[in-house]
């Protein structure tokens, strides 16, 4: 069926949403928008679903999550009755339909005979993570598009270990969610009644509880004097996080910590927001004018649905904004510190950050006598390292980390936890600040004590149907004509996680990966840089990760410019082919 019948039997549908009708027939003239609408569904991927909300089988609506909702019921049901009987619980974000969106999941599952869980309020996505493991269930949902504009949502599946769905049963439950066929076709539950039997139940402060009780355990100095002294300006951006993160530092005493009001209340269109994304400048534009007024010492930004927090440290009259690498490397080096004084580091304690995180976590780590571990890009194959080691004992996770601005402390929930997070980076500013030290300062000893790791990042977005195939072709064209240098320096060698190979320039044999396929590419400098080439999950992007090392901070920075400029103009030169 082609995209113009599809969107016409949209049209034709009788019980079709007035709102989404009123959208479809403001496009149908425009076939741009009509294509990009319906040229595909919504793909249903591995970690879920995430996409512009609107009128069409690519976007986000009522009949899209009723399908996803279908297809996860279908799966469940294949499990068995005591699966069914476990359950699925649901959380949301502050986003536009994004209760709504909750609310259809749940009547989705129940009246297929699933008992379903709703939370009361917008919670945060790590506090999800840990409700599925807290009561017994057998899958979780959030719906979220994490830091995407306003116009986007999502939708994330869990597992019943409370970490986003590994890659075989993702594959499963995408088989199902494709049986399910026509969105339209799908019967709709009555929220309401569903309530009232009881195979909805609302959740709320009892959960919370449990949640926050745990959070308060990652602190290693729960008396330290010195957070009476820290300044701290926090805002949730408008998300999920706000209403927790300002009763969990009530309750364990930092004074000091302020809020950005005007940001605290959840609301989907981000209002006093340019960006809700902490990895940008933008997202703190707010918190750096309070934190002036205050005169802060960190401010501390967190995502609308709670995983991924920013940070910024105050440098004489202004702020300078930690990258999520920094920020990483400054909690391994602050919590392991702190495990090898109290003389309880585990001898198999190990680190986990993914392929495209710097490697200075990884020589702070040895350094303390903890080994790493390499995953692929995404939180979930840290949950998933988590639950294999759990089981067989090989290794004690100790942290968990990627650059993308996402911290994991403690394994009750088994995703990036903000909320987690923004306590130890409070804890470690006020320890350190007793010391004379800023976090700031702490970064540059380990720059001076491990070499100068900096890193880049550069996305190139590429929308519609003619983007995804540009992306595809690039990485085609990658490996059929592959790098010989970059930047003057030459590549050793080639990991290609498609492939699951690694290659070598100097003619020796290949080697296998051990990691799960994925349409990825790294290089590897003669010089110690790397560059991994990486098609976003969630976005119509491609992203080169850029690492480069050497003992200079100049030297870093010039080298980090110069491959940067090279390889993105290579880039855009085969874009071009």
């Amino acid at each position: 069926m082609s995209y113009q019948q599809t969107a016409e039997k949209w049209l034709a549908f009788n019980h079709l949403e007035v709102e989404l009708k009123e959208q479809l027939s403001a496009i149908s003239q425009d076939e741009k928008r009509l294509e990009d609408a319906f040229y595909k569904d919504l793909e249903f991927g591995t970690g879920g679903m995430r996409g512009e909300i609107g009128a069409g089988t690519n976007r986000m609506n009522t009949y899209t999550v009723r399908k996803a909702s279908q297809g996860l019921s279908d799966y469940i049901k294949s499990a068995g009755q005591e699966a069914m009987k476990k359950g699925v619980i649901i959380a949301y974000d502050s986003r536009r339909k994004s209760p709504e969106f909750a609310h259809e999941a749940a009547s989705t599952f129940a009246k297929n005979g699933i008992q379903a869980y709703v939370y009361d309020q917008p919670r945060t996505t790590p506090q999800l993570s840990f409700s599925v493991r807290e009561l017994g269930a057998y899958m979780g949902v959030v719906v979220t598009a994490s830091h995407n504009p306003p116009e986007y949502n999502g939708y994330k599946v869990y597992g019943e270990d409370g970490a986003q769905l590994n890659l075989e049963d993702a594959k499963a439950v995408i088989t199902h969610v494709q049986r399910v066929g026509d969105e339209l076709a799908v019967e709709a539950g009555n929220y309401e009644d569903l309530v009232k039997t009881g195979m909805i139940e609302i959740v709320g402060r009892k959960l919370d509880e449990a949640y926050l009780k745990l959070v308060e355990s990652v602190q290693h100095h729960r008396e330290l004097t010195g957070k009476d002294d820290l300044k701290v300006v926090f805002s949730p951006l408008h998300g999920a996080s706000g209403s927790t993160v300002r009763e969990l530092m009530n309750r364990v005493g930092y004074t000091n910590f302020t809020y950005v009001e005007d940001q605290m209340e959840p609301n989907g269109d981000f209002p006093t927001l340019s960006s809700a994304n902490p990895e940008e400048a933008a997202a703190f534009e707010l918190a750096i004018q309070q934190g002036k007024e205050v005169f802060a010492d960190i401010l501390i930004t967190a995502d609308p649905d709670g995983d991924r927090v920013g940070v910024a440290v105050k440098q004489e009259d202004d702020y300078v904004l930690l990258t999520g690498n920094q920020t990483g490397a400054i909690l391994i080096e602050y919590l392991l510190t702190q495990l090898n004084d109290k003389g309880i580091m585990p001898t198999n304690g190990r680190v986990f950050k993914t392929i495209v995180t710097s490697d200075l976590g990884k020589v702070i780590a040895e350094s303390h006598g903890a080994s790493t571990e390499d995953v692929l890009t995404g939180f979930k194959f840290i949950g998933e390292k988590i639950q294999q080691y759990q089981l067989t004992k090989e290794f004690k996770f100790l942290f968990g980390y990627e650059e993308s601005y996402g911290y994991l402390i403690k394994p009750f929930a088994r995703d990036k936890d903000a909320i987690q997070a923004i306590l130890s980076i409070s804890e470690a500013a006020a320890f350190y600040k007793m010391q004379g030290k800023t976090l700031l300062s702490v970064l540059h000893e380990l720059y001076v004590r491990h070499g100068y790791y900096l890193e880049g990042l550069v996305s190139v977005m590429k929308k519609g149907s003619d983007g995804a195939l540009e992306i595809k072709g690039l990485l085609t064209n990658l490996r059929n004509n592959p790098l010989s240098e970059v930047a003057g320096i030459a590549i050793l060698s080639q990991e290609d996680y498609l492939t699951q190979t690694r290659s070598f320039t100097d003619g020796r044999d290949d080697e296998k990966l051990l990691l799960p396929q994925a349409d990825v590419l790294k290089y590897f400098l003669a010089d110690g840089s790397w560059i991994c080439v990486r098609p976003s999950g969630t976005e119509p992007k491609i992203k080169y990760y850029i690492g480069v090392t050497s003992p200079s901070e100049i030297d870093s920075k010039e080298k980090l410019d110069a491959i940067t400029t090279q390889f993105t103009a290579e880039m855009d030169s085969r874009f071009s082919l």
